[in-house]
């Protein structure tokens, strides 16, 4: 186990018992994330669900089934990316995020980003990708390109729920959007990711 991998693990514990905001009260378990810690690929959502409350695993219900199968078709198992949420625990009815709650919780992203040192970040949704973008333009808008970020890239696509919800159009701008994500990976070259991601205003 490498030294960012010791470290990755020692935040999980330390998140498993995190009263930084109020959703201590009302949740299950702590959904740190899942996944390999040196994936190439690591995907980020908005805050766990009811199924993912229940197991502390992020993407267990429909969405997830869905995303494993968009995986699939662009040859990537699960178990070699990493996915987690902007949030670690589960808004009370599956509400938006409060800023609040972001603003409490965002540390553990930017940790998780650093030590896991992924080549491309996948958001899915609308809060993800304006929080990591700093843009306040909605994911339709967004999606179908890839964006240099901190010396990674970032491809922005819609959440596996809303392709559920929406039908074949959303599902195949996802498969588009994840083509994105295998040319990237295809490419001979990407540059080094930056070690220090927490400490570069990232969400400030």
């Amino acid at each position: 186990m490498t030294e960012e991998e010791r470290e990755l693990a020692a935040l999980a514990v330390e998140a498993s018992t995190c009263t930084r905001c109020e959703l201590a009260e009302t949740r299950t378990r702590v959904v740190f994330g899942a996944g390999s810690p040196t994936a190439d690929v690591m995907f980020v959502g908005e805050a766990p669900g009811r199924h993912e409350d229940e197991e502390g695993v992020p993407f267990v219900g429909a969405a997830g089934k869905l995303l494993d199968r968009l995986l699939g078709e662009i040859g990537i198992g699960r178990e070699d990316v990493y996915i987690g949420n902007v949030l670690k625990c589960r808004p009370p009815g599956n509400r938006d995020p409060h800023p609040g709650e972001i603003e409490a919780c965002k540390g553990y992203l930017a940790t998780q980003l650093r030590l896991i040192d992924p080549k491309v970040v996948v958001t899915l949704g609308n809060f993800a990708t304006k929080l990591l973008l700093k843009r306040d333009v909605g994911i339709t808008r967004t999606r179908g390109q890839i964006y240099p970020w901190w010396n990674r890239r970032l491809v922005p696509t819609f959440h596996p729920a809303a392709a559920l919800r929406g039908g074949d159009g959303i599902l195949d701008q996802m498969r588009e959007d994840f083509a994105l994500v295998r040319s990237v990976l295809d490419e001979e070259a990407v540059e080094e990711a930056d070690p220090a991601v927490e400490q570069l205003g990232l969400f400030s």
